[in-house]
């Protein structure tokens, strides 16, 4: 039995209630990212109704949907894929009406998402959130809803992002969390660069990891394979390393320098964590001036180790943080982040 539309009457006496995409939705849903962000807003499937319904239909964005009692929609929440494993499914891209604001529906629309209607859909085995670090609304909220603190991405969203709202001095890091619906016991190399922090980090996921050590050398005779992915409006560079080889270091050299060139100040490499050699190219990256950032519960089904650097001001100071949990995750990122300076190279006093 697929989960219902649930009724809510707030504190306030508005009623709306939260239920699953209607294709009779997509065109208030439209109305409603043109009315808070105007044409501005970066993903274009938004904007347009039809392909708003085939995304639904073929599980790429789900909405989740809150209407008022005549039906319009006041607001919605989605899951939608972002990571190279396509049944780890993103919470992002909510907004609500500027009448309906301070009402609870984020709230009321992530508890029906993730307690309701997720556990429901066969195609969704865990769910992942950035949760924004200039405030602590969202991570109370998700740490409700079970999900657990695994990365930190500094200094990920510019902070005209906020103007609206006014609550960045500067680019804003955000707050990795996960949440398991299906177990996937498997074996995890840990890099001895890394190996008390990460077994700190995964000691409060409730699904089983096999850990060993990651003390092989780069293979000889593989390839690196890699996907980059520049996202012009945050000037962010992710590249997911697919596999890791001989050439890992020019491979990433070329992906540098295209991204550089596409005005890229953020950079994100993951790396695959079943690889018994993941460690070799950690010092790789280190070298790079990269410094760790956590790790990515099934990110590549299997889980996935993210490594960064800036070209801009971490903004470390302004980073808002709610449970003693992600304020350690965030003294294992600064550490490593010294020792990268520490090293020196071309990134000494900008990464």
């Amino acid at each position: 039995m697929q989960k219902q539309d649930q009724s809510h009457v707030n504190e306030s006496g508005s009623e709306f209630g939260v239920g699953p995409f209607k294709p009779e939705d997509a065109k208030g849903i439209v109305s409603l990212f043109r009315s808070v962000y105007g044409e501005g807003y970066p993903i274009r499937v938004f904007y347009d109704e039809e392909k708003l319904t085939e995304a639904n239909a073929a599980g790429q964005y789900y909405s989740i949907v809150a209407r008022n009692p005549t039906g319009q929609v006041v607001g919605v929440q989605h899951l939608f894929r972002s990571a190279p494993y396509p049944n780890l499914y993103e919470a992002g891209a909510g907004l609500v009406d500027r009448d309906y604001r301070k009402l609870g529906l984020i709230s009321e629309m992530l508890r029906f998402a993730f307690e309701g209607w997720v556990p429901q859909q066969s195609n969704i085995e865990e769910t992942f959130g950035e949760a924004v670090c200039n405030h602590t609304h969202m991570q109370k909220t998700v740490s409700s809803l079970a999900h657990v603190e695994t990365a930190l991405e500094v200094a990920l969203m510019p902070a005209e992002a906020y103007d609206a709202e006014q609550s960045a001095k500067g680019r804003v890091a955000a707050l990795l969390v996960f949440r398991r619906y299906k177990p996937k016991p498997h074996t995890v190399f840990l890099p001895r660069q890394y190996e008390k922090e990460l077994r700190f980090i995964y000691s409060a996921l409730d699904d089983t990891r096999n850990f060993e050590a990651a003390d092989q050398d780069l293979p000889r005779d593989q390839p690196s394979r890699a996907e980059m992915t520049v996202f012009d409006f945050a000037k962010v560079a992710r590249i997911a390393m697919h596999a890791t080889g001989f050439d890992l270091e020019p491979c990433l050299e070329n992906l540098e320098n295209q991204a550089r060139d596409q005005k890229a100040v953020v950079f994100q490499v993951w790396l695959k964590l079943n690889s018994p050699w993941v460690g070799s190219a950690v010092d790789i990256l280190r070298r790079r001036g990269y410094y760790v950032g956590g790790i990515l519960p099934r990110w590549f089904d299997e889980d996935g180790l993210l490594m960064q650097k800036l070209f801009v001001d971490p903004n470390f100071d302004d980073i808002q943080l709610h449970s003693d949990r992600a304020k350690e995750i965030l003294a294992i990122v600064k550490q490593d982040r010294e020792r990268a300076q520490q090293m020196g190279g071309a990134c000494a006093n900008k990464c």
